[in-house]
């Protein structure tokens, strides 16, 4: 088994050497005896066999050994700060992970813009973002295998909070067959094909489907069909829009056809208050949905 030949102390001894200059100056700031650090730092290099220090007069100078060793453990001694850090914020019941759940088809720009915030201020907390069906989220919220989840529905005496109000439009290709049609009506989708992203469930939502369609399981997907001139889509209009605007899609004139809606819904799976991680996070996902518009609402 390896056993270490130096300290994290004698590391800082020597780091302090050479930054106030020698082993008087170190030895004030340190609060400490200068025979106590030149103790120190002679241990170090006995145990190393290598010259880190040699004085030239008054000044504590760097071998070129002891160039490479500063930098080296200048890192050693920034990652046991860490790891002292870390036990007090974990002491202090800050969660070291959060698991984020989100159901494929549902946006989440103001999901990143809170997570862009939360990073600044997550304290060494890490993400797992994962992206999945709505029976998959169903099965998570029913191990209680998330923090935070975000589902098309709510779920019986589950904690939810109503975030938005998403409008799904139909989109496809410009030289897909339905782009040339000035008004497309039901009869004309049931002819082609539909790309629907979901997990084969989507007769609960009531939403007519066609008999030619393939279940997409994620939106990436969707969209590089999309492109290809793959079938056809009812998309979030927040996250088709600028492929709208840039000529990449087409949005399709219906008629007589409502707009399409899903609701986004954030879960607490957990039976016991969010952390203080979750806390700030959620908090910050509240903010954010709360100023979230959809661009373009009206049909």
């Amino acid at each position: 088994m390896y056993r270490p030949k130096s300290t994290v102390e004698q590391w800082r001894i020597f780091q302090a050497v050479v930054d106030y200059g020698g082993y008087a100056q170190a030895a004030e700031k340190l609060n400490k005896s200068q025979s106590s650090l030149n103790h120190a730092v002679a241990k170090l290099q006995q145990a190393l066999g290598l010259a880190l220090l040699e004085v030239r007069g008054r000044k504590a100078c760097l071998t070129p050994q002891g160039e490479v060793f500063l930098r080296r453990s200048r890192k050693l001694t920034q990652d046991v700060e860490s790891l002292e850090r870390l036990a007090d914020i974990l002491s202090s019941g800050w969660e070291p992970v959060l698991r984020i759940v989100v159901e494929a088809s549902l946006p989440r720009a103001p999901l990143y813009q809170a997570l862009a915030e939360f990073r600044p201020r997550s304290r060494g907390c890490r993400i797992h973002l994962v992206e999945t069906q709505p029976s998959g989220c169903q099965t998570v919220i029913s191990q209680q295998a998330a923090n935070l989840v975000f589902a098309s529905r709510a779920y019986p005496n589950i904690t939810s909070l109503p975030l938005a109000t998403t409008v799904y439009v139909p989109v496809c290709a410009p030289d897909h067959p339905l782009a040339a049609l000035a008004e497309v009506g039901q009869t004309e989708l049931e002819q082609q094909l539909e790309l629907v992203l979901a997990d084969g469930n989507e007769q609960e939502e009531g939403w007519a489907r066609g008999e030619q369609r393939w279940i997409i399981n994620h939106l990436h997907d969707a969209l590089s069909l999309l492109r290809r001139g793959v079938g056809f889509a009812w998309l979030p209009l927040d996250v088709v829009s600028p492929m709208i605007h840039d000529g990449i899609l087409v949005r399709l004139n219906m008629a007589n056809q409502a707009l399409r809606k899903r609701f986004t819904h954030l879960i607490l799976p957990g039976t016991t208050p969010p952390g203080p991680a979750a806390s700030l996070l959620l908090s910050l996902i509240r903010q954010h949905y709360d100023g979230h518009e959809e661009p373009g609402n009206t049909p």
